[in-house]
């Protein structure tokens, strides 16, 4: 039987604000699930601690809500546990950016097959709007005392240069577009990163819905010049088409270029995808233990028939003991 959308929903209050742009994450998340009919019970969706900590309470499917930052190391120990488990994390711009930039930069290099996804709307939206990592220089949100005095970053800069080798932007209210994109993410072999432009009606009072929908520099005709472009209608190709060292600097000098484009044209799709790199499972597999794809630890027995554990760590206590 066909897995329909409602398969994908819990009946947990959700108490974001009111035309936050997480609940277009939200469903966009549920709707490539469901497309891409991912049982329940084979999909696990990590986060940190902010807004979007609270993703993984409204999925039905496996949800770990862990630490501020360390989502993605929470996300990658069970991807390597259990290959076979389709592994998203949801996690803000500072949750992923700030105190866990570390493992979002490392996990890129690795290449696990996972998929991130970054809720960008600049400000810490559960502390009160200070600025995030991506928030510019000079930028005074409704949430600060005074403009900020620290340079931004580029997500889409640092996850090409940290090796993701699928790396795309979306826009959380364009919601069926941010839905392709995920399952395209998902089901790209090799680590994922998806920045998604996010407004919060609550701090954020310049990166706003209508700002994004470009209704502050109307035509003398009255009409809206949006900043969002999508770059799949421009002709652009982020895919890497054979594994060959030229074209892949190529694309990511491309991605590179489109990325730094912000303020009056804002692209939206896919930057980068090179297919001909291996996971850190395959990478397992071949150089370290050969039966890890076959049986991963998942797989492994933990204890025998008496309840007795399968491993005996005596030696290894015997070794350290003082």
């Amino acid at each position: 039987m066909a897995l329909k959308l409602t398969d994908y929903r819990t009946e947990v209050h959700n108490n974001w604000c009111p035309g936050c742009g997480d609940f277009g994450i939200l469903s966009a998340i549920q709707m490539a699930l469901q497309e891409l009919q991912i049982p329940p019970h084979k999909a696990a969706v990590f986060s940190g601690i902010g807004c979007s900590g609270k993703t993984p309470h409204y999925i039905n499917a496996y949800g770990i809500h862990t630490l501020h930052g360390r989502g993605l190391a929470f996300a990658e120990g069970a991807k390597l546990a259990n290959p076979e488990l389709e592994v998203i994390l949801t996690a803000g711009d500072g949750d992923s950016l700030g105190i866990g930039g570390n493992h979002t930069l490392h996990a890129g290099r690795r290449n696990i097959d996972l998929t991130v996804i970054v809720h960008d709307n600049f400000v810490y939206g559960l502390t009160k709007g200070q600025a995030a990592p991506t928030l510019g220089l000079g930028v005074k949100t409704k949430g600060l005392a005074k403009p900020n005095i620290q340079q931004d970053l580029n997500p889409i800069m640092l996850a090409l240069v940290a090796g993701y080798t699928f790396v795309a932007r979306g826009y959380a209210f364009d919601t069926r577009h941010l839905k392709e994109i995920i399952k395209k993410g998902i089901q790209h072999k090799g680590s994922a990163f998806i920045n998604v432009l996010q407004p919060c009606p609550t701090y954020d009072d310049i990166h706003t819905k209508e700002w994004y929908a470009g209704e502050d520099r109307a035509t003398n005709a009255g009409k809206a010049i949006p900043r969002i472009y999508k770059l799949e209608e421009t002709g652009y190709d982020p895919l890497v088409h054979k594994d060959d060292e030229g074209e892949v600097l190529q694309k990511i000098t491309q991605a590179m270029v489109k990325s730094s484009e912000w303020g009056d044209k804002i692209p939206i799709g896919v930057f980068y995808q090179n297919p001909f790199v291996p996971t850190f499972e395959e990478r397992i597999a071949e150089t370290r233990i050969p039966v890890y794809l076959k049986k991963p630890p998942v797989k492994l027995a933990i204890h025998n028939d008496n309840g007795d554990p399968a491993v005996d760590l005596t030696p290894l206590f015997d070794r350290f003991a003082v």
